[in-house]
């Protein structure tokens, strides 16, 4: 089964601007689990800009899912991890200004410092994976880190979809059954949609969890939150 992670960081901006609490994330959070969420991601910033760092905490008191804290590796980011003991922890390269996240590891100039980072989280129970572009030699050189899982970078699947969506599954394919061949389990993310996510899922051999926010979100102004959490559920069937 293929688990659907649903990302609140689209609440916590829609909250921030103005400056109160509404959303109220801890709501959100019960509702979207109640609603059939299997697990919750968040990726703070080091700007803030979306969830806080002390959103974080709160949640993690709360959850009852799989929670999933996304973030550049960099000493708030662990530090935060580490307090908080969260079923996994994705690293992503991110910049700090980036919009969103932009690109995935090269696993093999990064080997040394991310297998550092690793096997810390590993060592404190935490589950890991690491976002990464799906190219071979990555997969590859994930393969070495002694992560748990990767996260596959989605977006050039979504912009290619439309246009020639057996194009646009190939490599994603091939770098999965790679993976699995590998020991790696995997996690996919980035602009997966209710239009594209079924194709994508019956593509891809043992694919573990979805990470989904922006569209799952965007999607819920129109057909409400619990509808659209479960139209994207039935998509992983």
């Amino acid at each position: 089964m293929t688990k659907l992670s649903v990302n609140i960081n689209k609440f916590a901006t829609l909250r921030n601007a103005r400056g109160k609490n509404n959303p109220d994330l801890i709501q959100v959070v019960k509702d979207c689990e109640r609603f059939g969420a299997q697990g919750i991601t968040v990726h703070p910033r080091p700007d803030e800009r979306h969830i806080r760092y002390d959103d974080v905490l709160a949640i993690k008191e709360i959850v009852t899912t799989e929670f999933n804290i996304e973030g550049n590796p960099k000493d708030r980011y662990m530090q935060l991890v580490l307090a908080t003991q969260p079923t996994q922890a994705t690293l992503v390269p991110d910049a700090e200004d980036a919009i969103t996240s932009n690109a995935g590891w090269d696993t093999l100039s990064h080997q040394d410092y991310l297998k550092e980072i690793i096997q810390e989280l590993k060592n404190n129970g935490i589950r890991t994976s690491i976002f990464v572009d799906p190219e071979e030699k990555f997969i590859e050189g994930a393969a070495k880190l002694g992560t748990d899982r990767i996260e596959l970078y989605t977006e050039a699947y979504a912009e290619q979809y439309s246009l020639n969506k057996e194009k646009a599954i190939e490599s994603y394919r091939k770098c999965a059954i790679l993976a699995n061949e590998l020991g790696l389990e995997l996690n996919a993310g980035h602009d997966l949609s209710l239009e594209n996510l079924n194709y994508f899922y019956k593509n891809i051999p043992n694919l573990k969890e979805v990470s989904i926010g922006h569209a799952l979100i965007c999607d819920a102004l129109y057909l409400g939150i619990e509808n659209t959490i479960q139209m994207y559920r039935r998509q992983l069937q």
